[in-house]
């Protein structure tokens, strides 16, 4: 009995593996989907089979078990097709479900037959079916998925985080170009302003040497102009009486002395 169990999880190793690498293709080939934004993510009753038949039928390796690898992948598909009637019919209770980026798996139990279905889905899209009555065997290929989950949307995960941290730097780099321009626009402004500063500066420093000499040249034609007054004045003030009364008269003086 542990001898078949470790084939089995050794045969589920190796499928892991399979689909890990299948599924890194996939995604590499899907760089240009978008994440998937939080609260948006597919009612399960919303998923469809996946549309590449193809692609289905050789992603369907069976779990760990002889029975259940002779199965075939229509079989599969039959199996994808009676979940999501039964989901559609509300005949199933989901135990359990795991998202890991736009990767998920989800384990259902049908109560009428005991019997469980085991879900992995990509986006909106039902990936892999398995159907089984043991619930120790169910339990262990939702393990299953639920890891390949995990490791199916670490490259997903990454392109999400580097996608926000390259958006991230070139705002950044917008908004340090933006500030870059506005203070080279200041600095434009600032060095016309100081040119036109000294210029003006230059300028009125000549007016006022220009106008300092202008006013010795002034003050000093005004004195002249004072001092020819004041000559003229006098002459043409010669004779009349001063200020303090009359000028003497040499006749009359003369004349009363004798």
């Amino acid at each position: 009995m542990k001898h078949l169990l470790i084939i089995r999880r050794a045969m589920l190793l190796v499928v892991s593996c399979a689909l890990l690498s299948h599924a890194g293709l996939a995604l590499a080939a899907q760089s240009e989907e978008a994440a998937l934004i939080a609260g948006m993510r597919p009612a399960i009753s919303a998923l469809t089979p996946q549309p590449d038949g193809a692609a289905l039928a050789d992603a369907r390796v069976d779990t760990p078990s002889a029975s259940d690898a002779a199965n075939s992948a229509s079989d599969a598909q039959g199996h994808v097709a009676e979940l999501m009637q039964m989901i559609h019919d509300a005949k199933l209770s989901e135990l359990r479900t795991t998202y890991n980026g736009s990767y998920g798996a989800s384990l259902f139990f049908y109560p009428q037959e005991m019997t469980y279905y085991v879900a992995l889905f990509q986006d909106k899209h039902f990936w892999r079916v398995i159907k089984s009555e043991n619930v120790d065997r169910a339990e262990a290929i939702y393990a299953g998925f639920a890891q390949q989950t995990v490791q199916l949307a670490d490259v997903e995960i990454r392109r999400v985080q580097l996608q926000a941290q390259k958006a991230y730097i070139e705002d950044i780099v917008a908004t340090s170009q933006d500030r870059a321009k506005r203070l080279q626009a200041d600095l434009a402004v600032a060095r016309t302003q100081q040119a036109k500063v000294d210029d003006y500066q230059r300028q009125t420093q000549g007016e006022a040497v220009t106008l300092h000499a202008e006013k010795e040249r002034a003050q000093a034609q005004l004195l002249a102009v004072q001092n020819e007054v004041m000559q003229l004045q006098r002459q043409t003030e010669f004779g009349l009486p001063t200020q303090s009364g009359l000028p003497p008269q040499s006749g009359l003086s003369s004349r009363k002395s004798r």
